[in-house]
């Protein structure tokens, strides 16, 4: 076993989270999992499987991870960041085994490539694969910053002076929901205004977090982060149409078959309009002042988008 301590969020994952442990089981027997409590048999077949649980109320995924990261019973060297619906594949497994103990002690973050399974079709083209994400970090170097949406690892110098080195891993892991399209198209609804949220958070900043650096040609979260900037300055209603004909054309999204196109057209076409409509309705009740969108978000979506209290790291 590595030197490995791994932390899932859960929240009714049963037909997943046996899936997922059996494949961190190859390399690790330590596993934390925060769960807001499932009312399905998440917990029992996680306990079952010899994961450490503890229940925690749900604010978002950032508070809800880092929760995770100061409360994590394990003192491993290492913290892995996985979701209930994925699993690690066994060369992915066999590759943290053999090198997660030889590398020097200026890597401080590993990225692994995610690909995706939409209907057992494996999504290799629009741009989607491969997705290179900081899945594995030392202990006390890195927290998620606290963002509404699409929340990345954040790491900290080893030093002032210094920035934080990563390494990339060559083998995936596996993200494939096995939940049906209407569980899909519901949890992007909800998504949706989280990603309301964090675009209208670029114009009017309503908090101070710390976030990963945009920057074009840096990281895959830099890059994201960086893109994201330039979408939210693109005109409503026309962004989405740009980015689906990017997606499916221009990046050969059609190459996917059928089940691409439904996924293509959904995810990058559906959902964008859906959050620029969303975005409508913000501006159509509340107007453009910021104050009063911060109004409307805590009396409509009982949300505050008030900066949170500093959380540093290793901080309980």
């Amino acid at each position: 076993m590595t030197d490995v301590s791994v932390i899932i969020l859960t929240h009714n994952e049963e037909k997943h989270i046996a899936r997922c442990l059996q494949s961190l089981q190859l390399f690790t027997r330590d596993i934390f999992i925060v769960d807001s409590f499932s009312t399905d048999r998440t917990v029992d077949i996680a306990r079952s499987m010899g994961a450490v649980v503890v229940q925690n109320p749900w604010v978002n995924y950032a508070t809800q991870f880092n929760f995770g990261i100061t409360h994590t019973p394990f003192q491993s060297t290492w913290l892995m960041r996985m979701d209930a619906d994925e699993y690690v594949l066994p060369e992915l497994a066999a590759e943290i085994s053999k090198r997660i103990a030889t590398l020097p002690a200026d890597v401080t973050g590993i990225y692994v490539k995610r690909r995706v399974l939409f209907f057992d079709r494996w999504i290799k083209h629009g741009d989607y694969y491969p997705i290179w994400l900081m899945r594995l970090w030392r202990r006390g170097q890195g927290i998620c910053e606290e963002t509404w949406m699409d929340e990345h690892i954040k790491l900290t110098p080893s030093t002032s002076s210094t920035a934080a080195k990563t390494i990339q891993f060559q083998n995936d892991l596996v993200d494939h929901n096995l939940n049906n399209l209407t569980w899909w198209t519901q949890k992007h609804n909800n998504y949706a205004i989280r990603e309301v949220i964090d675009l209208l958070n670029i114009k009017y900043n309503f908090d101070e977090t710390q976030r990963v650096e945009p920057k074009l040609f840096g990281s895959q979260e830099q890059r994201t982060r960086y893109l994201k900037i330039q979408y939210a300055s693109l005109p409503l209603f026309t962004r989405p149409f740009l980015y689906f004909l990017y997606r499916y054309f221009f990046r050969m999204g059609f190459l996917d078959g059928r089940r691409g196109l439904i996924w293509h057209f959904l995810q990058a076409g559906w959902y964008r309009f859906l959050v620029d409509a969303k975005v409508f309705e913000v501006y159509f009740h509340a107007g453009r002042d910021k104050q009063a969108i911060i109004n409307y978000f805590r009396t409509e979506y009982g949300k505050d988008l008030k900066p949170a209290p500093p959380r540093q790291i290793g901080q309980s």
